[in-house]
């Protein structure tokens, strides 16, 4: 079979093939070659003559010697600033909450010495039976205050007050008592849907120093609706 190029078109097929060859193998070496030139690094004396240019005579050898390893380099751009990533943010859980309220000593709003805050971080349901007693009262007469052994001398009716009013009222019971030299009282709470009254009964009573002990009182004397109180003695004079 013939060739179907001309020797000529042979010839210019081969000197372009040769040409494209050259061409990529110049290519190569480009992106191989290593850069050649040295690094001309500044001289002891230029570096001196650049620190009485600065009017400064506290340079030691080593720092010229940075100085003149350092030569050419340009520092990065300082902008002052901080990036703060804003996470998501976490929800706190009452007992969380509470142990930070304890722990800054009552940083929220309190009213003649209560806190509210403390009180209503701990919620009780209205069936709940409230029981508190301190480390050293005795087991046999918190026993009689729960069976209602103990007589009750006076009762608050705190049924549809606000929390203020209830508060208000309840520290006048509390107060009346100990001028009366009385060691027992009831405050009747109620239950309600949410319990409000008595959930904040239950943790302010905890706050008061002269509070021994409560509990809820017998069924004859308002069941869970009401909280018998013993209160300290009054030292007499």
């Amino acid at each position: 079979m013939s060739n179907l190029f001309s020797q000529e078109m042979q010839q210019q097929l081969k000197d372009l093939k040769s040409q494209l060859g050259k061409s990529s193998t110049e290519k190569t070496d480009k992106a191989d070659k290593k850069p050649t030139e040295p690094v001309v690094l500044p001289t002891a004396k230029q570096v001196s003559k650049k620190v009485k240019q600065l009017d400064s005579e506290h340079l030691d050898d080593d720092k010229m010697l940075f100085m003149q390893a350092m030569a050419g380099v340009e520092p990065l751009a300082d902008k002052n600033e901080i990036t703060i990533s804003n996470g998501a943010s976490k929800e706190v859980d009452s007992a969380t909450l509470s142990k930070r309220i304890s722990a800054q000593g009552g940083d929220d709003e309190t009213v003649s010495g209560l806190s509210d805050m403390q009180a209503l971080l701990n919620p009780v349901s209205g069936d709940a039976y409230l029981s508190y007693k301190v480390a050293t009262l005795q087991n046999k007469v918190f026993n009689q205050l729960k069976q209602g052994k103990l007589r009750w001398y006076d009762a608050v009716d705190i049924h549809g007050c606000s929390i203020e009013e209830a508060r208000e009222a309840m520290l006048k019971l509390i107060n009346q008592a100990k001028q009366n030299n009385e060691t027992v009282v009831k405050i009747v709470h109620g239950k309600g849907t949410d319990a409000v009254l008595k959930t904040c009964v239950n943790g302010w009573l905890r706050q008061l120093s002269e509070v021994l002990a409560f509990c809820s009182a017998p069924n004859k004397d308002g069941g869970a609706g009401a909280v018998l109180v013993l209160l300290k003695k009054q030292k007499t004079a």
